[in-house]
């Protein structure tokens, strides 16, 4: 698994961000957890918890076994 990896996976979700005003970047990647920076308007949306684990975290899980969780960081 490397970071190109996530990074494409990444690139496919942001469509479904950007059509309401939010994104999604990279920002790390360190034994199993994931790093992304909310940006937009998911940045302090209320709802950006629910779209970060069901969303996001769910979506990348699926597609690469080796990421445990991710977290939203500043």
């Amino acid at each position: 698994m490397s970071e190109e990896e996530i990074k494409k996976e990444l690139e496919k979700i942001r469509p479904m961000l950007q059509m309401d005003g939010g994104d999604v970047e990279y920002v790390d990647y360190e034994e199993g957890v994931l790093k992304v920076r909310l940006t937009g308007m998911c940045r302090g949306c209320p709802m950006s918890q629910i779209t970060l684990k069901q969303g996001i975290e769910q979506r990348i899980k699926e597609k690469i076994a080796d990421v445990l969780r991710v977290e939203a960081v500043e």
